[in-house]
């Protein structure tokens, strides 16, 4: 990706890798850059979307029209940086208005080097993404316009997201620990696949240490830290090039410590089970999503962020090499498998982001479930 300085009255276009353009102004840098292109139906919320690192590589298109009215502030990032790829909105606020505001997103997206585009028509774009599914982008602005023909042979070129293996380029490289708010209840190793800040802090919340290891992290580093229980973080890529994390994930199932997964973690649980995993056709984004818990008959307003899912039978448990294992959770929309459990050992995954960072919060609970499993361990 090349950038250069902010520029929103530049011309700028976006190319799908089917053949089909999005002219508009540049938004953010000025550039070039390349990403799939999904789209997410939050309407709030973009500054979590943003520093996610699951959304590693792709370039993210705003449903809602009217985007950065809030601006930019210091506490709400979920990681150090923007890991978006790219981004897209319809009609950028012109001037941010909030008392917590310290820039816009615009001059945010430029001094991070991230090229965006402003003024298409976001609705034509996501109904086509709709209906022929995610698909390679490209962003183009400035000196990086060209002949089209030339810049769709750019794109195309581009990885596909299938088959790529990215948690280890958005993981923390050294372990740090994040300490219980007020008493100590638990230690528990979380292993970073693309973490975001909100989740160590909600398990802190209710009194757990949590050690953060690197997405490398063997066994011997797991159990080093004396874990009561043991975390999988949300990530990006392929799951079902996450061979580490499955034989990690194995080795804890088989140790019966309390485990519990969210997004690509549940992926990585899937995978250990036995299950496949497949990639959907446009992915599940926003803050918007309806799921089912099947244990309660609760149905939850969730935060997702998955273009994979996992391929478990609903109608009935599975016999697994850990014991019995069923879907817990299913999407409302399109029966997608969100959530597992184990029947006869502490572990439990969803797919969708309980920390609620930012909104809903239904699905606060889980972290509850999992301090339940570890209490019932202790036992």
């Amino acid at each position: 990706m090349t950038t250069s300085t902010r520029g929103a009255s530049a011309p700028a276009v976006l190319v799908l890798e089917d053949g089909r353009t999005f002219r508009g102004r540049a938004y953010g840098a000025v550039g070039e850059t390349f990403g799939e292109a999904v789209f997410s139906t939050g309407m709030t919320g973009y500054q979590e979307t943003l520093t996610d690192p699951s959304y590693h590589r792709q370039v993210v298109v705003m449903t809602a029209p009217h985007i950065g009215n809030t601006g930019v502030n210091d506490e709400d990032p979920e990681s150090q940086r923007i890991w978006v790829s790219g981004y897209v909105v319809r009609d950028p606020a012109r001037t941010p208005s909030n008392w917590r505001s310290r820039r816009s997103l615009d001059e945010e997206l430029a001094a991070q080097g991230v090229v965006g585009i402003s003024g298409i028509d976001t609705r034509a774009l996501t109904r086509h993404l709709r209906e022929r599914g995610a698909m390679r982008v490209g962003i183009f602005s400035g000196e990086a316009l060209g002949d089209e023909a030339a810049l769709l042979a750019k794109v195309r070129a581009v990885p596909q997201m299938k088959g790529a293996d990215l948690s280890g380029e958005v993981a923390t490289g050294e372990a740090y620990v994040v300490p219980a708010i007020g008493t100590k209840k638990f230690t528990v190793a979380a292993i970073d696949l693309g973490i975001k800040g909100m989740t160590p802090h909600r398990m802190a919340e209710r009194g757990i240490e949590v050690h953060v290891l690197p997405a490398t992290a063997t066994v011997e580093d797991v159990y080093a830290v004396g874990p009561d229980g043991v975390f999988f973080s949300n990530g990006p890529g392929d799951p079902a090039t996450a061979d580490h994390p499955v034989s990690l994930m194995r080795a804890v199932l088989e140790r019966s410590t309390p485990l519990f997964g969210i997004c690509f973690g549940n992926q990585i649980l899937g995978r250990a089970l036995g299950f496949g995993t497949y990639k959907l056709k446009y992915g599940h984004r926003g803050i918007n999503q309806p799921v089912q818990d099947r244990t309660t008959g609760k149905v939850e307003v969730t935060a997702h962020n998955h273009g994979f899912a996992v391929d478990a039978p609903l109608d009935a448990p599975s016999d697994t090499p850990y014991g019995r294992a069923e879907v817990s959770h299913v999407c409302l929309n399109d029966n997608v498998v969100e959530g597992l459990r184990l029947l006869d050992r502490p572990a439990f995954s969803v797919q969708y982001h309980p920390e609620a960072a930012a909104g809903p919060h239904d699905a606060a609970y889980l972290f509850d479930r999992f301090v339940s499993l570890m209490e019932g361990q202790r036992a």
